[in-house]
């Protein structure tokens, strides 16, 4: 477990790099005015001058990528119930994530700022519960009709091969050249469960 923590979390370091260089472009288009915004402003106060920020701001990213990678093994619990992977996920991911996103300046420094910061995260995950436990309700719901489909084959099929043997046994108990209508009538039903 702890094995396939660390390779996940090494595998999304550098995703989590790759999507805030990606964020920081498109924050740079969204301004428009020709230059680029590696960071937010604050953080280059704050760091004394921006390749320091942007080294801040990368070490940051590759945490937030290893975390999130990381927290997903939770998803392959599968001993515990679709709530508490979804819980356990969503304190894991926010709250490990929640000093990166505050000292970057990714969020506003405020109780506003943190309860907005929660919010996001709740709303997510409540449609990520939302859409896993409706994937999950088809699923068992579609596995229920497949069990009463075979549950109702096997009795059919039972059912015809009771009668089957019945009719075999009666042919039996019936002498040999008996040319009776009866055992013409066993004969034919004998012939037609072969064939089946």
């Amino acid at each position: 477990m702890k094995k396939r923590i660390l390779c996940r979390a090494l595998i999304g370091a550098p995703i989590g790099l790759a999507i805030s260089t990606v964020i920081t472009i498109f924050y740079s288009l969204i301004y428009g005015d020709g230059n680029y915004y590696p960071v937010v402003p604050a953080l280059v106060e704050q760091c004394g001058n921006e390749i320091n920020a942007v080294v801040a701001q990368m070490i940051a990213s590759l945490m937030y990528g290893a975390v999130w990678a990381g927290a997903s093994v939770i998803w392959e619990m599968d001993d515990w119930s679709l709530l508490r992977q979804t819980v356990t996920h969503l304190l894991a991911g926010s709250i490990a994530t929640f000093p990166v996103a505050y000292l970057m300046y990714w969020m506003k420094h405020s109780i506003a700022g943190v309860v907005v910061y929660f919010a996001i995260f709740i709303g997510i995950y409540v449609g990520i519960w939302i859409t896993l436990y409706s994937r999950a309700k088809r699923e068992v719901t579609k596995l229920v009709r497949d069990l009463f489909f075979i549950a109702k084959h096997r009795s059919i099929c039972r059912y015809f091969s009771k009668k089957r043997n019945d009719t075999l046994k009666k042919m039996r108990n019936l002498q040999e050249g008996d040319c009776c209508t009866e055992h013409r009538f066993l004969q034919q039903q004998g012939r037609k469960w072969k064939k089946i």
